[in-house]
Parts: structure tokens; sequence; C-alpha cells
């Protein structure tokens, strides 16, 4: 079950390989997210010193007047992944054009898990194209729908 997803991605970025990736949280954050609250608008996954974090994901306090005083709802969260994803997460960081970016949270019997996936970036002329694929299909479906 989807918790939070990343909307745009997909407009803004062509995916070339997808990962899934438990997520190390606190408990409150956990029901934070199970009421559908957060964000990953500006997330992004940077790896450092062999683990790989999330920086931008915003996940707001569940219940605020329980909340530790010292809580971050932007904290970097640690991604669970085997070594040899971080490694191939670690290359293609390194690489020029290559970003990572996590594309939704979701939930996997009782964990939550997270889909990250290494993106290229989209020019203005891709998402043309894109745009003009979808009103073709959407226009196929009608003249179908309406025989």
């Amino acid at each position: 079950m989807t918790l939070v997803e990343y909307k745009k991605a997909l407009l803004r970025y062509a995916p070339l390989e997808s990962f899934s990736a438990g997520l190390e949280l606190i408990g409150q954050e956990v029901k934070a997210l199970r009421n559908k609250l957060g964000s990953l608008d500006g997330a992004r996954v940077v790896v450092r010193d062999g683990e790989a974090f999330i920086i931008g994901m915003t996940i707001p306090p569940y219940q605020v007047a329980n909340m530790p005083k010292n809580y971050d709802p932007e904290r970097a969260r640690r991604l669970l992944l085997a070594k040899k994803e971080i490694a191939l997460l670690a290359e293609a960081e390194s690489k020029k054009g290559l970003t990572i970016i996590p594309l939704e949270v979701y939930t996997s019997k009782m964990f939550v898990k997270v889909r990250v996936a290494i993106v290229r970036g989209k020019g203005k002329a891709d998402h043309r194209e894109d745009l003009k694929k979808r009103d073709a299909l959407r226009e196929t479906e009608q003249v179908l729908k309406n025989r």
C-alpha cells in the first residue's frame, strides 16, 4: 500500500534503475506515514561512508504535543540496502547527469519501505514528447471507448 508518493518524479526524470529499500524510522514517524502525512518533494538519496541516506524527505509530527523536543522533520534517514546496492548507488552518484531519488514510500507486510530510482533529468523536449504520447494514448482510449 502506497503511503507517500513523489508524483512529479516521472515528469521531471527518466528512471534508469530502481531499488526497494528499508527505511530506518522512529515509531512516531511510522504512525505519521500511515496517516499519509509526509512529502518526498525535493528529496534525494546520498551515499556517505558506505551508507545511503534520504535527505529532504519531510515527515511532520504525528502528535505535536508528544514529539521529542529535538525532533527534526527533515532529518537524514538511513536506507537499509545490501552492500552491492549501496555500491551501485555510489557509482551512479559519482557519474555526471545521474541523480538518485525516492519515488514512493509504501508498506510491505509490516515494514515501511521506499522505492529508490537512479534517474536522469529530462529536458524540455523530452517532457513535451511525454505529454504528446500521453495525449495520443488518451485520445485512442476515448475513441475505443465510444465505439
